[in-house]
């Protein structure tokens, strides 16, 4: 076996215990066949004509693509999975369930936001997915300094899928006639004692698989081999169980594009052949011979004919003679004795609005794609009321996307993977632990999620409203955190911790001094009378009598004459 291009990282997890065997190739869910050393690869018959190699498959995919109705699924897929905006990330990375420190948690998100420069995502997200989506696998080849292998990832760069294959092979054994006879006679004896088969997993590039012939007949040692860790590979997850193909999201709706072409296609020869009237034009020619009837007839259909003919290229109208039409009208003999000369016209076609056949195959090829028909030409609008009033159709879409999404960030893990043991971050065994608590985070803009939060929200908060007489008789404040407001440990302190600062820092008031029946702040018995505000304590009337003779007031002065 020839040296491998590329590097390869050491993993001692990933290799089992001696004792812990299986005659049972390992079939990751890649699409990857078992192929013993002299085999082809890509390669096999397909009775029903759907596609016979891998690289068939492939241009398959990014033919229908180019189908308007099939680009404009595959638009609200993307769209929908990777949401751009000017602010934000695409993507970004959630650690908040990763038992590790600050400092490594702050190490993790600066590699991530590395890979994602390396990537330029903010500006190529949408075609990263779109490719991926629409090939069903995607390779990045990591190249980094074999010199200096801890300087991490320096660039990443596409491979085309049709050029690359990813090959799980057995290794050949090198046995003598002692070691053979041995172990035939320990098969014999305990029939669990096998010779199992050492596996080799590698890629193949080869940069003329796009050229003319079948590339994928040739020998599985054809290409440049290269090493399985300095690869990224990430597929749909979809694989045909028994060809072991990785197969992409349009694969299912193949059929149904091509009725709707079939469907279009008959409907246009049919309207065009159909739509216009035509004349039948009688030419009574008398007892003339048959061969001079002819004449006279060809005569008479020259002299009337049509001679105009439309150019679809240029749009002109011209006087071309050579051209005939299949549209032409009918010139028919009649003998003496007949009605003479007649000219009758032939009606149209009728009903020739009628494309419903078109509507349905296309709700069709919506369906096959897991795109809503409801979408299709902007129907049913952008609705923005509750969210019982949003189709089911878009809860299935929103749930599809999700589970895309998640698909789609095993690249992201796989790069991230390499990035951080090359740079002594972490060990390989540190990882595999890890990675089960690492998690992306896509920027989100689906109306009917932000709907159903909001709405739950105020049915929480609206039964919190309810319960509150009976907090303290019947329920505890813990009991409606969790129960009610649906609160996690983690969001109970943090919102503890929160409402303290905001206390102290008076945000909000101390609900110590707040009246719970009036909501209002608790009155100061020692308020000063100067105070601003305070009115003071209230003005007792004089008590006359006790304060002996009452003084009366003096008399006002007379006035004078006038």
């Amino acid at each position: 076996m020839a040296k491998l291009f590329g590097f390869s990282i050491d993993d001692s997890d990933d290799k089992l215990s001696p004792s812990a065997v299986s005659p049972v190739p390992p079939n990751n869910e890649d699409g990857v066949d078992h192929y013993m050393s002299s085999g082809f690869f890509g390669s096999y018959v397909d009775i029903e004509g759907v596609y016979k190699t891998e690289f068939d498959l492939i241009k398959r995919y990014r033919e229908m693509a180019l189908h308007p109705e099939c680009d404009t699924a595959i638009e609200d897929i993307v769209n929908e999975a990777i949401v751009s905006d000017t602010n934000d990330s695409p993507i970004e990375i959630e650690l908040s369930n990763l038992n590790a420190s600050d400092g490594i948690k702050k190490k993790i998100r600066d590699e991530f936001k590395y890979i994602l420069d390396l990537l330029d995502f903010d500006k190529k997200s949408h075609e990263i997915y779109r490719n991926w989506y629409i090939d069903g696998r995607l390779y990045y080849h990591k190249i980094i300094d074999l010199k200096n292998p801890q300087e991490g990832i320096q660039e990443l760069r596409y491979i085309d899928a049709m050029k690359m294959r990813y090959i799980r092979q057995q290794k050949k054994k090198e046995k003598s006639e002692y070691d053979r006879v041995m172990s035939k006679n320990l098969r014999d004896e305990n029939p669990m004692d096998y010779d199992f088969p050492e596996l080799e997993e590698y890629f193949i590039y080869n940069p003329k698989s796009t050229g003319t012939g079948n590339p994928m007949q040739t020998n599985a040692t054809r290409g440049i081999k290269i090493a399985k860790d300095a690869i990224t590979y990430c597929t749909s997850g979809l694989v045909d169980r028994n060809k072991g193909t990785t197969l992409s999201y349009l694969h299912k709706s193949i059929k149904a594009l091509n009725q709707l072409r079939m469907i279009e296609d008959s409907l246009v020869i049919y309207r065009l052949s159909r739509a216009p009237e035509r004349r039948i034009f009688y030419i009574d020619v008398g007892n003339l011979p048959k061969v001079k009837a002819e004449q006279y007839l060809r005569d008479v259909m020259m002299r009337y004919r049509n001679k105009l003919v439309y150019d679809a290229s240029t749009g002109e109208i011209r006087d071309d003679k050579k051209f005939m039409s299949m549209l032409e009208d009918f010139w028919l003999p009649r003998r003496e004795g007949g009605r003479g000369t007649e000219i009758t016209t032939l009606p149209g076609g009728q009903n020739l609005g009628e494309i419903t056949d078109i509507e349905y195959f296309k709700k069709k090829l919506y369906r096959a794609l897991n795109v809503p028909p409801s979408r299709m030409d902007g129907e049913g609008g952008f609705n923005l009321g509750r969210s019982s009033e949003i189709l089911r159709d878009e809860l299935k879409f929103t749930k599809f996307v999700a589970r895309l999404r998640k698909r789609f960030s095993n690249m992201f893990n796989d790069m991230l993977r390499t990035q951080l043991i090359l740079k002594n971050i972490v060990t390989p065994e540190d990882w595999e632990m890890m990675s089960e608590h690492i998690q992306y985070d896509f920027l989100y803009d689906n109306h009917f999620s932000e709907l159903k939060e909001s709405e739950l929200m105020q049915e929480r908060l609206g039964l919190v409203e309810t319960a509150q007489p009976y907090v303290g008789k019947y329920y505890s404040q813990d009991y409606v955190r969790r129960k009610i407001l649906r609160q996690t440990d983690e969001e109970i302190i943090e919102q503890d911790e929160l409402i303290k600062k905001e206390i102290k820092d008076g945000v909000i008031p101390d609900p110590a001094t707040i009246d719970p029946a009036t909501g209002m702040p608790f009155q100061d018995p020692n308020a000063m009378s100067g105070a601003p505000g305070d009115l003071g304590a209230p003005v007792m009337e004089p008590d006359l009598e006790s304060q002996g003779e009452v003084t009366k007031a003096p008399e006002m002065p007379k006035g004078g004459e006038i």
